[in-house]
Order: C-alpha cells, then sequence, then structure tokens
C-alpha cells in the first residue's frame, strides 16, 4: 500500500503544487497536482513527439466526466481511463465501486493519481503507462472505458477509437468528455469504422468563474 505521506512529500520536493478543491456529487475532494504545466515542459519532449504536460491541469473535461461516474453503477465492474491526469476521474471511480486502471503517458502524471486516490479512498488503484501510439496487448477487457479532453490533437482522434476497441468489452461502453477538440470529428468517424457506435451525446455546459465552456458527453457501443 502506498504511503501517502512520504509520497506526498516526495511529490512536494520535486514540484510546485497547489491543492484543488472540488465539491463532485456528494463528495468533497482535494487533488494535488503541479500548480503549472508550463513548469514542466521539456524542450526535449517535445522534440522528440512533441509532448506537452497536459496531465497537470484539471480540465473541466474531467471535472463533468467525474460528476457522471459518481451516478453509474461501479460495483463489480471494471473501468478503464485513457490519459488520467492527477486522478480526479479515478478517484471518483475508486469511490463509486470501481476495479480501475489508471493510464497515461506520463509516469509523474500515474504518481499523482495514486496519491490522490489513496488520500480519499485508502485503496491502492491499478496504474499503467501507456503510449496509445504502441498499445499494449495485456491491459484487457473492461466494462466501461473512459476519458476527458483527449482529442486534442488531430492524431488522436484514431488512436483513442482504436485503444477503445482493444479493450472495450463485447456489452461494455465507452463515455468520453469533450470540450470541442480538432480530433472530435475524426474520432467518431474512425469509431463508426471499427463497430463503435454513438448511443447517446449530451452537451453539458460548464462554468467556473471566467471559464465557459459546453462539454460533450459521447457514449458508445459495440454494433455488433
Amino acid at each position: 500500500m502506498i504511503d501517502v505521506e512520504s509520497e506526498r512529500a516526495e511529490l512536494e520536493r520535486r514540484f510546485r503544487t497547489v491543492e484543488t478543491r472540488l465539491c463532485i456529487a456528494d463528495h468533497e475532494l482535494t487533488l494535488l497536482h503541479p500548480a503549472s504545466a508550463e513548469d514542466l515542459i521539456d524542450e526535449d519532449d517535445f522534440e522528440r513527439d512533441e509532448r506537452l504536460p497536459y496531465w497537470a491541469d484539471i480540465w473541466p473535461s474531467a471535472r463533468v466526466l467525474a460528476a457522471r461516474i459518481s451516478r453509474l453503477p461501479g460495483t463489480g465492474r471494471r473501468l478503464l481511463e485513457l490519459g488520467c491526469g492527477a486522478g480526479l476521474v479515478a478517484t471518483m471511480a475508486e469511490l463509486n465501486g470501481y476495479d480501475v486502471c489508471a493510464t497515461d503517458y506520463y509516469e509523474d502524471a500515474l504518481r499523482f493519481t495514486r496519491l490522490n486516490v489513496a488520500q480519499h479512498t485508502g485503496d491502492e488503484v491499478e496504474t499503467r503507462l501507456v503510449d496509445w501510439r504502441q498499445m499494449p496487448t495485456d491491459l484487457g477487457r473492461f466494462d466501461l472505458v473512459v476519458g476527458s479532453d483527449v482529442l486534442y490533437e488531430r492524431a488522436y482522434g484514431k488512436l483513442v477509437a482504436r485503444a477503445i476497441d482493444m479493450t472495450l468489452k463485447r456489452d461494455g461502453e465507452a463515455v468520453i468528455a469533450d470540450p470541442g477538440r480538432i480530433a472530435a470529428e475524426d474520432f467518431m468517424r474512425d469509431a463508426r469504422e471499427r463497430g463503435l457506435r454513438v448511443v447517446a451525446r449530451e452537451e453539458v455546459p460548464f462554468v467556473d468563474g471566467s471559464i465557459r465552456q459546453t462539454i460533450r458527453i459521447y457514449r458508445l457501443r459495440r454494433t455488433g
């Protein structure tokens, strides 16, 4: 089991951090995460694969998805998160009884996720370092596959559709929360080509101070 205090101390030593307090459904959550994604930009990473540390922020789409997860039955069901960031959605899923596997492209994101889940639930969440371009074949199949704000680069439409196809159970469901990023249409097209259909689409207004977005919730199931 993760030692919450020592892990927190180590992350606070390595990063300039902030705590964000959120009310999601009936839960009061306090998440530790880096104070600024800009602090984490690495020119070598960007030169290699245009990698940027978007994971460090808690995005409106994650807040909307976490609220949605809080209303879904989780006990006895497995959930895979594509791009877990600092762990908001994974925390809510664990609180709601899901058996969670949280994945991200950054090892540091997984460390913050493990800490935040543990401090709210007492559980040590399963995490995996995952590059969508080289999806592992041993993740297994999940009842629910989720992602928030994961379509921000055009190439990700196809990659996220493939990741869902590779990990979703035949009778499972995928839920993607998106604020209108560039790859949304490509994602839906590639999902259809893989036999995944959008069974529901909902627009959720998000307002927090000066931030105003419309978050689209896509629910997908297999056609066959």
